[in-house]
């Protein structure tokens, strides 16, 4: 079951630069970040529930659109992504787990990219 939006991806030129403008124009504050240090990936929560993940742009092949990915809060990340497919959505990579979340992606009848996202095991 959907819980919400988790966030939406950004894909960046600069990170420093676009940390800052996030950081400073929205009182945003990065509530993890994860990658190596040359192409870092922040999560920058700009209110409750408003969820900004910066990620370089050098490190993706598609990023033909600043917006990489919209990613749906779940509680069933495997259940959700089976129902998306189901219903005709292409996958974009299968549910894996990682050490504080499980995600999975699919793309959408459009070419959107939407992201499962569970943080509960």
């Amino acid at each position: 079951m959907f819980k919400g939006f988790h966030h939406i991806g950004l894909y960046v030129k600069d990170s420093a630069r676009s940390l800052k403008f996030y950081e400073e124009g929205f009182g945003g504050k990065v509530t993890m970040s994860f990658g190596p240090d040359d192409h870092k990936i922040y999560m920058v929560e700009l209110a409750p529930g408003a969820v900004v993940e910066l990620i370089p742009h050098d490190t993706v092949e598609d990023a033909n659109s600043p917006w990489a990915h919209i990613a749906l809060h779940t509680d069933n990340c495997k259940a959700d992504f089976d129902r998306a497919v189901a219903a005709g959505a292409k996958v974009k990579s299968e549910p894996a787990e990682h050490d504080w979340m499980t995600n999975a992606f699919v793309i959408g009848p459009d070419g959107e990219s939407i992201e499962f996202f569970q943080t509960e095991k």
